[in-house]
């Protein structure tokens, strides 16, 4: 079995490169691509012979460059919300193209799409939300939600044989691990004694988080067990409220304090998602916050 992963010199995949082919029974070759558009060749380093590697821009090569899979995990986008709006050109003419020579490549191939879309697109909700969510119901607040939005009704009409995941914001370590989200951004705060710069209206909202161990252990576990396609599920390791994080920093390092600031999009409401659906096939999910951000911690002990 062949499996395509995009985007693999990320946060995502660079844990992947590593972690993915372990967890999953039936013998694989795993083919990871990537432009590296954001200069992450430190994700390359130590990695197993049997990684097949391409350095290929999704924007500009042909079909017939990419390796044939029957499995496609698509990572590969312009990941930081918060900077969408500044930058929402960029993230419109990057994005969403990708997407599209990636739903050619399905096609051409009859693979199955395991396509990354995001939590954010549901927005400020005052209740609970599960993947029922009428499309009149779903607000996304930055230009990162809207074109996950436009991504997966592209999918789901142009394919036969997908499966939409909306994660919770990514935390934990890896190679490539980024800092402009709440968990990371926050121990790398901390590492480097800076007070945590947190949105003034954020302090006691709740927003779905995802660990690295658990989005992996998801993915195995889809393609373990031929889960059912055409559909979306929500994958989050639980929500939580920004106090519970910054609980769990200062029990590591008594220093943190704390500096309210505002922000563009700040104005978002808390909101719950739910993962039942996903829990409901046979799936537990088993991060724990602390541990996470302990792990992270001790990489970054040294730094200051």
């Amino acid at each position: 079995m062949n499996i395509l992963i995009t985007g693999a010199a990320g946060h995502i995949g660079s844990y992947l490169m590593r972690e993915l082919s372990s967890k999953i029974k039936k013998k694989n070759n795993l083919f990871f691509l990537d432009n590296f558009s954001s200069n992450k060749y430190n994700s390359l380093f130590n990695l197993n012979k049997k990684t097949k590697f391409f350095e290929l821009d999704l924007s500009t090569c042909k079909l017939s460059e990419i390796p044939k899979c029957e499995i496609v995990i698509h990572l590969a986008a312009k990941t930081d919300a918060a900077q969408s709006s500044k930058y929402k050109k960029e993230f419109y003419t990057n994005n969403l193209p990708a997407t599209k020579k990636i739903i050619s490549y399905c096609k051409k191939h009859n693979a199955l799409l395991l396509f990354a879309s995001s939590t954010s697109v549901y927005g400020p909700q005052s209740n609970w939300v599960d993947e029922n969510c009428s499309k009149k119901d779903l607000k996304p607040q930055s230009p990162y939600a809207d074109i996950k939005l436009k991504e997966e009704k592209l999918i789901s009409k142009k394919l036969k044989n997908f499966i939409v995941l909306r994660l919770g914001t990514i935390y934990g370590f890896s190679e490539g691990i980024r800092f402009h989200t709440a968990v990371n951004k926050f121990c790398y705060q901390s590492a480097t004694d800076q007070p945590l710069s947190i949105w003034k209206s954020a302090y006691n909202q709740r927003r779905p988080y995802l660990s690295l161990f658990d989005l992996t252990r998801a993915l195995a576990f889809i393609i373990n067990n031929k889960i059912k396609t055409n559909t979306i599920y929500n994958i989050l390791s639980n929500n939580y409220p920004v106090k519970d994080i910054v609980k769990c920093i200062k029990k590591i390092n008594k220093k943190t304090k704390i500096k309210k600031v505002d922000h563009e999009i700040m104005n978002q409401l808390s909101y719950n998602v739910s993962n039942k659906k996903f829990c409901s096939l046979g799936f537990n999910f088993k991060s724990k916050l602390y541990k996470d951000i302990k792990f992270t911690l001790e990489k970054l002990k040294n730094i200051n």
